[in-house]
């Protein structure tokens, strides 16, 4: 039990200090604090593993990056209204049929007007992405419900 114990020990010291700066400069100081510790000891519950790997070091980072991951604020969008506006009897099967993030896009940003940005970060895709979704979305509402558009 010593060796492995002096063994993890010897891989902290080496690998603690950069690990840390990587975090730093990736989610900031608390979280990189936070997301070190629980990389660490997730390396020392699962040692016999992880010291036998080609590059237990990356492998590390891998676990504490997906520790940050965890750590993001996510937006909280407020309930919709009480009382929803008149809508074109259709819509609701319409947007049914949609892919999921078509509908997702379509309802948050031009149902309940909400920033792409926001819708976007909440999707976990980028704004250009969220873009392609609105647009096939709409596309396929409209064709769906006979809408024309000139121009």
């Amino acid at each position: 039990m010593a060796d492995r114990a002096d063994e993890f020990s010897a891989f902290v010291a080496e690998i603690e200090p950069t690990l840390h700066r990587a975090l730093v400069a990736l989610c900031g100081p608390d979280a990189a604090k936070d997301a070190t510790a629980e990389a660490l000891a997730y390396a020392w519950q699962h040692w016999d593993r992880v010291a036998r790997m080609a590059n237990p070091h990356g492998y590390v980072y891998r676990v504490a990056r997906s520790r940050t991951k965890r750590r993001r604020v996510r937006v909280v969008f407020p309930d919709p209204p009480a009382r929803m506006p008149e809508i074109e009897p259709g819509l609701p099967d319409a947007l049914a049929s949609l892919p999921e993030r078509q509908r997702v896009a379509v309802v948050l940003v031009h149902g309940w007007d909400h920033s792409y940005e926001d819708v976007a970060e909440l999707m976990g895709i980028s704004v250009s992405t969220l873009r392609n979704h609105l647009s096939r979305g709409l596309e396929r509402l409209r064709a769906l419900l006979g809408v024309h558009i000139d121009g």
